[in-house]
């Protein structure tokens, strides 16, 4: 901890970089989980930091950001679940365009989608090592889609040495 001048209390952090990109991701899908995990690999290439942190975070209300495994049985089963979580069918009154003031004119019903992103994460943030995301064995980074399919915009920050 430093102390400037007038005795305030600074936090001393050490020299580093910080290097962002947008990523594109066209999903196919209502609701599906896509593996970015290479992707954002590349863009921490490109950034020639080795170690530090990567941020990963959805520009979007209703796409998510998670850390899982790719297997395809598991990813029906997260599918199902948020699908019960907030069915697609039933009435949510943000899907009330008579009631919303401002409603774009290409506005979606998508209720189910805003209450299913609720039980996600917008980001994540992984620790680097060697210039590579710490991800365990049967670790992945996810583009949680829905409300597709869409084109989607992922802010990816890289942050250290």
């Amino acid at each position: 901890m430093i102390r400037d001048r007038t005795g305030a209390r600074a936090m001393w952090s050490p020299p580093g970089h910080c290097h962002r990109e947008e990523i594109e991701v066209r999903t196919r899908a209502a609701l599906e989980f896509v593996d970015v995990t290479t992707r954002v690999a590349e863009v921490v290439e490109r950034s020639g930091i080795a170690e530090g942190l990567v941020s990963v975070q959805s520009m979007h209300t209703t796409a998510a950001v998670v850390v899982n495994e790719n297997e395809p049985l598991l990813l029906a089963d997260l599918r199902a679940a948020l699908e019960r979580v907030a069915p697609r069918h039933l009435s949510y009154r943000h899907d009330d365009f008579a009631q919303r003031a401002a409603v774009a004119p290409d506005e979606p019903a998508n209720g189910h989608a805003h209450c299913q992103a609720l039980f996600l994460r917008a980001s994540e943030t992984l620790a680097l090592a060697r210039g590579r995301a710490c991800l365990g064995r049967w670790q992945r980074l996810f583009l949680v889609e829905l409300d597709g399919p869409r084109t989607r915009t992922l802010s990816v920050t890289v942050l250290g040495t």
